[in-house]
């Protein structure tokens, strides 16, 4: 299997290997709202983990790995499991409602809520002055996004709810990993824990929330492809491979790459408005984003 040495700043490859990374998920809203219209939200998401858990097992058979730890973290699992079912939920419906500018920016608003609750829940995660300002332009702009008439219009409030809804899913997923036994396991069992538990619960809830599929091509089958094997296993094991690599805070980051593009995408391919009101509001959370994510360098040696 291939390494790379760990690296105490990110590089030219890091730098790529991110931006590659940010556009895929950007990319995966679109193509879930366009699979939405022939698959059912909640179907499409659930078979999205059963295919997604096929390729994490021929993904853990071809490198070597081996899913360790079920018993000892289960119950922690479970949980981080219900955290990622909630997530998709809610995502796949805001999806199927509202428009991929308006569900990106509130969804991955996600590290502004984790900022104020890792105030309180987690050491060393102290608001500084600077992750305030973050903060309070963050939120200025992602209520600026919501009151923006243009985009508005072509929105629906409960799709808006919904995403910030699987924001805040997200978030609680972000936090067990960091105060539970979960954080002990693999990349490979974390992921396991998220795509079985959501395999099973979603596929079954799906017929609670209209037909199972909707007159779908071979487009939307291949949209649900792209999403398992790039975006729900394989990115997320290449991701926690560039988390081994590169410090964290640096990776941080280049999280607002991804709204910005996202955004973008729903703009270019899917022609949803984005005039300069919504646009300077998601200037405002991607500068607040990187403040929130900046760390100050610690001199070698010091504690």
């Amino acid at each position: 299997m291939w390494r790379m040495a760990r690296r105490d700043a990110i590089d030219l490859v890091g730098a790529s290997g991110l931006v590659v990374f940010s556009t895929l998920l950007a990319a995966n809203q679109v193509v879930i709202k366009l699979t939405n219209g022939g698959i059912g939200p909640i179907f499409g998401a659930g078979l999205r983990s059963v295919l997604a858990l096929c390729v994490l097992g021929l993904w853990v058979w071809f490198a070597g790995r081996r899913i360790t730890g079920l018993r000892a973290a289960f119950w922690p699992g479970l949980m981080l499991g219900g955290f990622f079912t909630i997530e998709f939920v809610m995502l796949f419906l805001a999806l199927d409602l509202t428009t991929v500018s308006r569900a990106s920016i509130l969804f991955y608003s996600m590290p502004v809520w984790l900022a104020v609750v890792a105030h309180f829940a987690l050491p060393n995660e102290r608001l500084s002055a600077r992750r305030v300002v973050g903060l309070g332009l963050a939120m200025a702009g992602v209520t600026w996004a919501l009151a923006d008439p243009q985009s508005l219009g072509a929105g629906d409030l409960r799709g808006d709810l919904l995403a910030l809804g699987a924001a805040f899913a997200w978030m609680g997923i972000a936090l067990a990993v960091r105060l539970t036994r979960v954080s002990k396991l693999t990349a490979e069992t974390q992921l396991f824990f998220q795509l079985a538990v959501s395999a099973l619960a979603l596929i079954a809830v799906a017929p609670l929330f209209g037909p199972l599929l909707r007159d779908p091509t071979w487009l939307h089958w291949a949209g649900l492809g792209f999403q398992a094997t790039f975006v729900a296993s394989l990115g997320f094991l290449f991701w926690l491979g560039l988390m081994a690599i590169y410090p964290a805070s640096d990776i941080a980051a280049f999280s607002f790459l991804s709204p910005v593009l996202a955004v973008g995408m729903g703009w270019l391919l899917l022609d949803e408005p984005v005039g300069p009101g919504f646009a300077g509001a998601l200037t405002l959370v991607a500068v607040g984003i990187v403040l929130i994510n900046l760390r100050r360098k610690t001199p070698a040696g010091a504690a």
